[in-house]
């Protein structure tokens, strides 16, 4: 997974947080009974801060929902009508994004029912921004997709790939340009660096789908389990009453 430099000291912060918590909560859960419970079963705790920061992803996750999943322009791939969309946050730099490709094709071939969303999260290079930036002006021009795999095919992203990739799409590279600096495209770089933050990513490729994030190219398998988890969660709760 390529790592994002300005959340370097999230996993320290949250270990911090963990041990803080696990202070907190063992004198105050019921006396010395649950408390002398806990320091005999100790692999509890880590379980139950585990359990804590999915809930609290999931509520994140939630309040973010409907911005995630609405995609710029036709920067997707998949269903017209979804019952269930995978957001990917992205960068072309990103060698684990370039290799995660096939298994987001390969998704939307065998599941009719599934979206893709992109999220361009340009952070690792000096050329990042400029794919980005390039990629979003193909969707507004309606040719987001074949763009978007023909950057991939051509490298990291720099002014001979992003042209020769124009070139394979079919548009201007000029006319890229000239549209990938307007204003909406640069609201939704800024909307994705946002989502970002609000949901505690930290480097790309970052997944998110029904109420979980998964980080790093975690390959087919398990993206089309968080795709089957995402549609059975929804269908049980369509299933509640009420």
């Amino acid at each position: 997974m390529s790592r994002w430099p300005l959340y370097a000291g999230i996993a320290l912060a949250s270990s911090a947080v963990t041990a803080v918590a696990t202070s907190l909560i063992l004198p105050a859960q019921g006396g010395e009974a649950v408390r002398d419970y806990l320091l005999a079963h100790p692999e509890v705790i880590p379980e139950a801060m585990d359990r804590l920061r999915a809930k609290e992803a999931a509520g994140r996750i939630a309040g973010n929902r409907r911005a995630l999943e609405a995609p710029f322009a036709g920067a997707w791939i998949g269903a017209e009508k979804p019952d269930v969309t995978l957001v990917q946050f992205f960068d072309y730099a990103c060698g684990f994004c370039r290799a995660s490709l096939p298994d987001i094709q390969r998704l939307v071939r065998e599941d009719a029912k599934l979206r893709i969303v992109f999220r361009e999260l340009p952070i690792l290079s000096p050329g990042s921004e400029a794919g980005a930036r390039a990629s979003l002006a193909a969707a507004v021009r309606g040719r987001y997709v074949r763009f978007h795999d023909a950057l991939y095919a051509a490298g990291r992203p720099d002014s001979g790939t992003i042209a020769a990739a124009a070139g394979a799409a079919g548009l201007d590279a000029a006319d890229l340009t000239r549209v990938g600096a307007t204003s909406a495209v640069t609201a939704e770089l800024s909307r994705n660096i946002e989502l970002a933050r609000a949901l505690g990513v930290t480097g790309t490729p970052a997944w998110v789908i029904g109420d979980q994030t998964l980080s790093g190219a975690v390959g087919y398998a398990a993206l089309k389990k968080a795709v089957a988890d995402a549609r059975a969660a929804r269908a049980g709760s369509a299933s509640k009453p009420g």
